[in-house]
């Protein structure tokens, strides 16, 4: 008997001894979680894919399908070994008085950063700080909401028309700040003048952020309007119409009090954000507005080809103003198609999301490109 009780006991002793070892091996592991607490947890912005197979047709990210300007490799030549051991300008005289001269303003209205996304979401750092929710359309670049909840920035989406076209007075209300593409993205819609200075006039109180990385094929740019809107900033990127996505080169046009509180913010954590050779090849494209002027033509006549083509096989769209088109099929669903065109090795871009779900944006490409997915888009639909 006594051996039992003593045996009972010896197990009732291992058994707490159990638990005792398990409740704190779970309150370690607790306490070595805690550091997710602290974490900024923010859903990521998805690029379009950027696939390493040169056979394949790319007209899925809006890049443009030709070279820059021959300057632009001749400033790359130029730099010397010993060029690459020194910190870059900070201040980026070079390439801020190159566009200053090319806009016709001062250098100081000029801000430059690490492609149009790095000025933009300084933009949003510097200028979207108050209580009111800053507006921005439901249908619209995807990176907007990615940096409001980054920053903590409050939001509120203003639906498009059916058109796609923004009506002004959803933005004629108490706000933290307004940011829109013009031609927007990825409708390819274009906003008339009138339209933007409508947007801008209706709220003085908050800085409007009107981003033109598009404007080049095809729009007029709210520019002039600056001399009158000391809220307005414009912001434009070296990606899209100036062939040079992989130097990443972004700037910003505004008054000179809005460009120095965005240099305050950037010197504030990092003061080199340009890099040498983009610097100077930035300035060398700029230099040469006869290549510039010729490779927009030659985009801007694939792109009315192409429309004219997508018409013809069925597909709707709005009347682009980008390098891009964005169609919907009236009897083939968008996803069929584009995964029909990514096994065919031809990658455009799809958005499963509400309101656009049946569309692909089409990047323009060269004419071959085009003349290729044309013939694929015209062979699957005659046969499915």
């Amino acid at each position: 008997m006594k051996a039992a009780a003593s045996k009972e006991d010896g197990d009732k002793k291992r058994r707490a001894a159990h638990v005792s070892a398990y409740a704190w091996m779970m309150q370690e592991m607790e306490k070595m979680m805690r550091w997710e607490d602290n974490v900024r947890k923010v859903v990521p912005y998805t690029p379009g894919e950027q696939p390493g197979d040169r056979d394949i047709i790319k007209l899925n990210t809006n890049e443009n399908p030709y070279p820059p300007a021959p300057g632009v490799m001749e400033a790359l030549r130029e730099i010397r070994p010993e060029d690459y051991s020194l910190y870059p300008d900070p201040d980026a005289s070079l390439l801020r008085q190159s566009l200053a001269d090319y806009h016709g303003v001062s250098k100081e209205q000029v801000f430059v950063g690490v492609g149009s996304d790095d000025v933009l979401a300084i933009a949003f750092l510097t200028f979207f700080n108050g209580k009111e929710p800053i507006l921005f359309p439901d249908i619209t670049y995807s990176f907007y909401d990615v940096w409001a909840e980054l920053y903590r920035i409050p939001y509120m989406t203003r639906p498009l028309r059916e058109d796609f076209t923004i009506d002004p007075a959803d933005y004629k209300a108490d706000c933290g700040g307004v940011i829109f593409p013009n031609p927007n993205a990825p409708t390819g819609v274009l906003e008339s003048l009138a339209v933007v200075e409508e947007i801008v006039s209706a709220n003085p109180g908050v800085v409007v952020i009107v981003d033109e990385a598009y404007i080049d094929f095809g729009g007029i740019s709210a520019l002039p309007l600056l001399s009158n809107y000391e809220n307005l900033l414009i912001v434009r990127t070296f990606s899209k119409s100036r062939s040079m996505a992989g130097m990443r080169i972004g700037y910003a046009v505004g008054n000179e009090k809005l460009i120095g509180y965005l240099n305050d913010v950037k010197f504030s954590f990092n003061s080199y954000t340009m890099n040498l050779p983009s610097l100077r090849c930035g300035a060398a494209s700029i230099a040469d507005e006869a290549y510039f002027q010729e490779n927009l033509q030659k985009v801007i006549a694939t792109r009315e080809w192409t429309k004219g083509e997508l018409s013809r096989l069925g597909f709707t769209f709005a009347d682009s103003k980008s390098n891009f088109i964005f169609a919907s099929h009236g009897k083939v669903p968008a996803k069929e198609l584009f995964e029909a065109l990514k096994e065919a090795g031809i990658y455009v871009r799809y958005f499963g999301k509400p309101r656009i779900d049946n569309y692909l944006r089409i990047s323009v490409g060269t004419d071959e490109s085009m003349r290729r997915l044309i013939s694929f888009l015209e062979r699957y639909i005659e046969n499915r």
